[in-house]
């Protein structure tokens, strides 16, 4: 219970340090990567939401779907990174905040396969 509260603490600490960033990014690509990458994210906030409230399989599921956008939301942030829409300060503090909530993620996956 208190691993699943601090994942849902990161990502918040991530989302609140990503969605402003992402508001600032070229405009003519706003309906397309930008919008995609706050998908990811929130996506993967939404799937750990629904992780926590359920159990067994579907707990699985939600956790699995949490990991894939996870891994979604680390594509575009490379691409956002190659493209100079963040610069090397700014990918270095979110891949570590990804980092973190990927070690979060995993660790839940593996103890609620046990």
């Amino acid at each position: 219970m208190a691993q699943d509260l601090v994942l849902l603490t990161r990502l918040f600490d991530l989302l609140q340090w990503l969605l402003p960033k992402a508001e600032r990014f070229p405009r003519v690509h706003r309906h397309t990567v930008t919008l995609r990458l706050m998908n990811a994210a929130l996506d993967c906030q939404e799937a750990v939401f629904a992780a926590q409230s359920t159990r067994g399989q579907r707990r699985q599921d939600a956790l699995q779907d949490a990991d894939a956008a996870l891994n979604r939301l680390r594509l575009y942030l490379r691409l956002a990174h190659r493209w100079r829409w963040l610069n090397d300060g700014q990918y270095a503090h979110v891949g570590e905040q990804v980092a973190e909530v990927g070690k979060l993620l995993g660790g839940w996956i593996r103890q609620s396969r046990s």
